[in-house]
């Protein structure tokens, strides 16, 4: 009996992938027309090169890798790339804007305009509303607009007429809570008096005129309009400036070079800070990874013991740290350690007399860092621990019982050096983890007690990630450019210590056979 097998058309699949390619054309157009030039380059390369990997035969296999190439660009360098840019600029609070946008900030500032303001009252008009305008010196002097729906803020110019001319009475004004539900409204309108004035609202019960403050002359010079005043943009501070030097807010983003990373390594107000959080940053990842790593290593030969009993609850009682989430963990302890209402302190204080300043002593900070740290890691290193020591093969054990070996003699000839070798790239790995551990600086201490002796923020239980942070989004400047610059340098020490520690263990070595 004949077999009927139903293959898609062979116009199927170009169809789709000349669909996919438009869609992510359109999708560069879009993120380009925001203003993300770096974005669209590199969704554009993305997609100029998927076409060429789903078109081209020589490299079918590379098809199934490329997703994952794709979304290592989008999602790693791409951002690696946009923040090891923004270090080179003056990006920060003051300087958020293009040079364009500064502009246009400025010459869309405006100020009162010349003549008194007019006194303003609302009125009710059935379900519509009318502005009453009038001089405060001369009550004669009034105008009326016509109904107004006060239902959106859309900018609107409306001509008034003077108040004899409007036929139908107004009632009461409306009482102030009135004018206050309907503010947006009523700032979004121009009103324009028959002599030609134009007011807007510019208080609860007044309206008066606006003006703009600046005009351009010429690209990058602007002049006030009332005092003739020169501002001229300086291309090198990324301000508008007058002719004295003084800067002009807001400011504009510009390239500066270096000059982020020299600020880093010759200012005193930040090299200063930098080396000894940085030696900190080190200590405290290395030593989190030796006191772990042992006690893991400690627990998982203890846990093989056969002559021990109830081993599977003590596995089960010893993994629990790792099994809760490790945030609530860092508040428990935050908690625990409390100068005034901790256990802890409650615990040494009955025992010895004592109550430790956990939270504002500078090395009693860090120590309680390590302690919860080394709580929150031993129970990964300790599952790890026991798996490798399960792959040792027993003849080894029992060929040292033979020679009379004990139990240190084992250890150290068998067990360890052969569960170091396996165990050394997660240390690594744990090394750069917690090189870069914010969150349990953050919910700890927040970088705290912070140094005494420096004018950026900065504390003596910081990490270089969590100082990075603070100069970022903690600091009056906010300088987001200095704060980049100081991730890339964290990046590049990261890496530099990894590469250092791959190749004096030499895990990357592939081994003899």
């Amino acid at each position: 009996m004949p077999t009927h097998k139903k293959n898609s058309p062979r116009w199927f699949g170009p169809l789709i992938l000349i669909a996919a390619l438009l869609a992510a054309l359109y999708i560069v157009v879009v993120v380009h027309a925001a203003g993300q030039t770096l974005l669209a380059a590199t969704l554009l390369f993305i997609t100029a090169l998927a076409a060429w990997l789903y078109t081209s035969p020589r490299f079918y296999a590379w098809r199934y890798l490329f997703p994952g190439i794709a979304a290592a660009m989008v999602f790693v360098v791409f951002p690696m790339l946009y923040t090891i840019g923004i270090g080179f600029t003056n990006y920060s609070s003051a300087n958020l804007l293009s040079f364009q946008r500064a502009t246009q900030y400025h010459l869309d500032e405006t100020a009162p305009a010349e003549g008194d303001p007019l006194a303003f009252t609302l009125h009710a008009d059935g379900p519509e509303f009318r502005v009453r305008l009038s001089d405060p010196d001369d009550e004669a002097k009034a105008w009326v607009s016509g109904p107004l729906a006060l239902k959106n803020n859309a900018p609107l110019k409306l001509a008034v007429e003077p108040a004899p001319q409007v036929k139908l009475p107004l009632g009461e004004p409306l009482p102030l809570r009135d004018v206050i539900q309907r503010q947006a409204a009523l700032k979004a309108l121009t009103f324009e008096l028959p002599g030609g004035r134009q007011v807007v609202m510019t208080g609860l019960r007044q309206f008066s005129g606006l003006e703009k403050v600046y005009e351009q002359r010429e690209p990058g010079v602007l002049v006030n309009k009332r005092t003739g005043e020169l501002l001229k943009a300086n291309h090198q501070t990324g301000f508008y400036e007058k002719a004295n030097g003084e800067r002009v807010t807001p400011g504009f983003q510009v390239g500066v070079g270096f000059d982020n990373y020299r600020r880093i390594f010759t200012e005193p107000a930040f090299r200063e800070p930098f080396l000894r959080i940085f030696v900190w940053t080190v200590a405290f990842a290395g030593l989190t990874v030796l006191f772990a790593a042992s006690l893991g290593m400690l627990l998982a030969v203890l846990l093989n013991w056969d002559a021990l009993r109830f081993k599977g609850v003590y596995r089960v009682l010893l993994f629990l740290p790792y099994a809760v989430p490790g945030f609530i963990s860092i508040l428990v302890f935050r908690g625990l350690f409390n100068n005034n209402f901790g256990e802890i302190n409650l615990i040494l204080d009955a025992l010895f007399g004592i109550r430790p300043t956990w939270f504002s002593d500078p090395t009693l900070a860090k120590a309680m860092l390590l302690i919860v740290n080394v709580w929150l890691g031993y129970p990964y290193m300790m599952l790890v621990c026991m798996g490798l020591i399960r792959a040792i093969p027993a003849d080894l054990y029992e060929a040292s019982a033979v020679a009379g070996a004990g139990p240190l003699t084992n250890f150290f000839r068998i067990t360890a050096p052969l569960v170091i070798k396996p165990l050394t790239p997660l240390l690594i790995a744990a090394f750069a983890f917690n090189f870069n551990n914010f969150v349990l600086i953050s919910l700890l201490t927040g970088g705290r007690p912070d140094f005494l002796d420096t004018t950026v923020p900065a504390g003596t239980t910081d990490l270089l990630v969590s100082y990075t942070y603070r100069i970022a989004f903690e600091d009056s400047g906010q300088q987001f450019g200095l704060a980049a610059a100081v991730s890339t340098v964290i990046f590049l020490m990261v890496a530099a210590i990894s590469m250092v520690q791959i190749k004096f263990t030499r895990i990357a070595r592939d081994p003899a056979r």
